[in-house]
């Protein structure tokens, strides 16, 4: 027993080493880029003298002494044990992956299995989730972009007749495509916008929307690839109405979102000032932030919020009284006084100009 807790503790000292001199590999090759001499290990084999080598020059001049077969032997366990969770994880991946392709056989056997289908679907739902959960490791990303996994979710259920599994690929997708160009990319030629835009906007499903405009911005925030498809399939109009929509959820992020793009790319203001009266009615904080974008330096979108048929200012005025003395609602109230003020303030002067 004590010998086997021996080996276990020696088993982990050496894992930490072992990090050390990769990551001691990698800088030594940046340094040296430009050589082609280099002899890279083919083999396990090779591996372990490139790590003996790189102990014995960290440690200083040392003599060469050959490794034991018992160090060996903890050397590779230990090395397996880097490699096994990676590999663990891409199995799963297959594994739900099967559970997906299946759906298409449920589809066309359906006549008399209501009940076997609902169980498949409890079992496709899962899947989904595992996904997403181990998606957020961008390694999995991509290795689920690699398996086909993307082009899956894509042709055959962002379009499916179960709203949950459509929220859940969607889910997936945004998973996969925040902060990774390359899977942005492959989404973005596989025409997955336009889908998840189309459910945006309309799907009888308020989660599948709200998810699907998640999707949507993983897919084209910091991505001018992504923007300009967006642009292209007339993404702001879909994003103003979504602030116009009787889903919370859905007015708040679709307000974030359009903010967020005004802000980094103010020259998109003035074509997407596209202010009606339903959307002033439904004006929340989130809105009134993104009002004050679109009237800042937007000659146009100031002149649609002084539109009197729109009743803004009467809007502003009673907002205000009815968040005065609210701590809690202090921001929304000096949102509310920026604009009115932004908007309106001018053209009482200049009414009072006239009328002299």
């Amino acid at each position: 027993m004590r010998q086997e807790h021996s080996m276990k503790m020696s088993l982990t000292s050496l894992v930490e080493p072992l990090r050390s001199f990769s990551v001691n590999i990698m800088a030594e090759d940046r340094q040296t880029d430009n050589s082609n001499n280099r002899r890279y290990p083919q083999n396990l084999q090779g591996v372990l003298q490139l790590a003996v080598d790189a102990g014995s020059s960290a440690e200083g001049p040392a003599p060469i002494q050959p490794m034991s077969e018992e160090r060996k032997e903890w050397l590779r366990e230990a090395l397996a044990e880097v490699c096994k969770g990676q590999m663990d994880e891409v199995a799963q991946m297959k594994q739900c992956l099967a559970v997906l392709y299946k759906d298409g056989m449920s589809e066309r056997e359906r006549d008399g299995e209501e009940e076997r289908d609902d169980e498949n679907e409890d079992e496709r739902e899962s899947a989904f989730e595992i996904l997403s959960e181990l998606c957020e490791n961008l390694d999995n990303a991509r290795d689920l972009m690699i398996l086909g996994g993307l082009e899956l979710c894509v042709s055959q259920y962002l379009c499916h007749a179960q709203s949950g599994l459509r929220w859940r690929a969607a889910q997936l997708i945004a998973s996969c495509a925040q902060n990774m160009p390359q899977v942005q990319v492959h989404l973005l030629s596989i025409g997955a916008l336009p889908k998840l835009l189309q459910l945006t906007d309309s799907d009888p499903h308020p989660t599948v929307r709200v998810k699907a405009l998640y999707a949507v911005s993983c897919l084209i925030r910091e991505q001018e690839g992504g923007l300009q498809a967006f642009l292209s399939h007339d993404g702001f109009s879909v994003l103003m109405r979504g602030m116009q929509s009787d889903i919370e959820k859905l007015r708040t992020k679709s307000a974030f979102l359009l903010l967020n793009l005004l802000t980094s790319h103010p020259e998109q203001k003035a074509s997407k000032a596209d202010i009606n009266s339903r959307f002033i009615s439904n004006c929340s904080r989130s809105c009134f932030r993104c009002l004050s974008s679109l009237v800042e330096d937007c000659p146009e979108g100031l002149k649609d919020c002084r539109d009197p048929s729109l009743g803004l200012e009467d809007l502003l005025r009673q907002r205000a009284r009815e968040l005065q003395g609210k701590e809690e609602s202090q921001e929304e109230l000096d949102f509310c006084e920026h604009l009115r003020v932004t908007c309106f303030r001018g053209q009482q002067s200049d009414d009072n100009g006239m009328d002299r």
